[in-house]
């Protein structure tokens, strides 16, 4: 039998705070800003800044020469002949924390300059896999994924692998873990502690943000392994660095509005904005030294200057319409969840942990593969709906639509069916949208069936035009990897 539980019913609202878990991704608008006014600055700073973060010295002829004609298989290679690039950001605790390696936000940014779209996927820090950074590479260890990172840099296991050594190593060993769950090989990976973070927003002079409700927690991680309560008032307010911080890592509000991911990404969201639009200010420009300052000791990265302005001029005016944000979540009030699930993964039963439900990964894999819809699909803008006509799969409709909400297909709420062996594509359109209907059939396993409005007779709330998705017995057999 499947596994089931109830879940909440979907809100249609706050679609686009479905990601914004990555402390990183409110880093690189900043970092790429000083690399843009970097010719302002003497060239031994710039050296200085570029040998902390990377590990290697400023090549002024070498960076002129890839900024002409990059080398086949860079960041500035692939964006100009349209190929997918794909980073990887960490942010981890730093020195002032108790466990200064371990990356409390994983985010996977894949960039297609063909589709002129971003794609940015958050993975959990609690998502358990069974990772081989060890030699001989058969030797596996089963952890959170917030731990690959620190492998190189502490004594928690043995015989790591000489690819997952040195600077680098932790860079490395994250991108080949998060590469084995989302089937991305990344190019290159920036680390960011939350120090580069606080002094960020206060060399910048704070930032202004505003909140929708109150923001009490009296279970705020302090310094020194324990607690301290923060409070802040609804309404608009001007945030210091530390300031900022809290308001972006809390976790446990007292308000249901706030402890929800929903809240917690909005608020992260709207940080990540107040950041950018300092940083891209006159005021922002002319602080580059301090923020150059503020930055060097705190980022860890193996892009080189070709790299980073090659994103910068390459992302620079992309609208926020063209930023595909996605998460890979387990039900939890509040949210249906979709390819993750808590329990016991492997690391006992008094452990918070998630586990994939496909626990090959091929799920996610997929997921991640297809998320970013050829836009003549999405041009169609065909009215679509899942209902789940699984066996005993309680809430996979509202999964799959919790998935797909941010791809840019037109959804319904989604509906209960009649089980059904094998997954349909009912087209109600007279084959108006002939493309969409065969994405959903590709995806889905699923086979295309004209309809009417009485035949075959609906599900109870299901909607009569555009393209219903009945969710089988057979998708939900690959969901769950079976």
């Amino acid at each position: 039998m499947l596994r089931a539980r109830p879940r909440a019913r979907r809100s249609r609202y706050n679609v686009s705070y479905r990601l914004t878990r990555s402390v990183p991704a409110m880093i690189v608008a900043a970092l790429l800003v000083v690399v843009l006014v970097g010719a302002t600055l003497t060239y031994q700073r710039l050296d200085d800044f570029f040998t902390a973060t990377t590990g290697h010295h400023l090549n002024p002829l070498g960076e002129v020469v890839q900024a002409i004609e990059p080398s086949p298989g860079t960041i500035a290679y692939k964006l100009k002949h349209g190929q997918r690039v794909n980073i990887l950001l960490l942010g981890r605790g730093g020195y002032e924390n108790d466990a200064p390696f371990l990356t409390d936000s994983i985010m996977a940014v894949s960039i297609d300059p063909a589709s002129n779209r971003v794609m940015m996927v958050s993975i959990p820090r609690d998502l358990v896999v069974k990772m081989n950074l060890q030699d001989p590479a058969t030797r596996t260890w089963a952890n959170k994924i917030n731990a690959a990172y620190e492998v190189p840099y502490t004594n928690i296991i043995c015989c790591v692998a000489k690819a997952y050594t040195g600077r680098d190593g932790g860079g490395h060993a994250a991108e080949h873990e998060v590469g084995k769950i989302t089937g991305l090989t990344f190019d290159k990976y920036i680390a960011v502690d939350f120090v580069a973070f606080r002094d960020m927003v206060n060399v910048l002079g704070g930032v202004d943000i505003c909140l929708t409700t109150a923001l009490d927690d009296n279970t705020y991680p302090d310094y020194y392994g324990g607690y301290h309560p923060i409070h802040f008032k609804a309404g608009c307010q001007h945030l210091n660095g530390e300031q900022a911080l809290e308001i972006a890592r809390s976790r446990h509000a007292i308000q249901a509005a706030q402890s929800s991911d929903f809240g917690r990404a909005r608020r992260q969201q709207d940080i990540m904005e107040a950041i950018k639009k300092k940083t891209t200010s006159v005021n922002g420009f002319s602080k580059a030294p301090q923020l150059l300052s503020g930055l060097q000791k705190n980022i860890t990265t193996d892009m080189s200057f070709t790299d980073m302005k090659a994103i910068y001029d390459w992302g620079k005016n992309l609208p926020n319409t063209s930023i595909v944000k996605l998460a890979l979540t387990a039900p939890s009030p509040g949210t249906e969840g979709n390819l993750l699930d808590s329990g016991n993964c492997g690391m006992g039963p008094y452990v918070s942990q998630l586990c994939p439900d496909d626990q090959s990964f091929g799920m996610i894999k997929r997921y991640i593969k297809y998320v970013l819809i050829d836009p003549k699909v999405l041009a169609e803008k065909a009215p679509v709906q899942f209902a789940n006509g699984s066996t005993s799969f309680t809430g996979l409709d509202q999964r799959v639509t919790g998935m797909f909400d941010p791809t840019g297909l037109q959804l319904a709420d989604p509906v209960a069916h009649k089980a059904l062996a094998k997954s349909i594509v009912y087209d109600y359109s007279g084959g108006q949208f002939p493309l969409t209907a065969k994405f959903l059939a590709s995806y889905f396993g699923a086979t295309i069936v004209p309809a009417t409005p009485t035949s075959p007779a609906p599900a109870r709330g299901q909607q009569t035009f555009g393209l219903v998705v009945v969710l089988g017995h057979d998708f939900a057999l690959r969901f769950l990897g079976l």
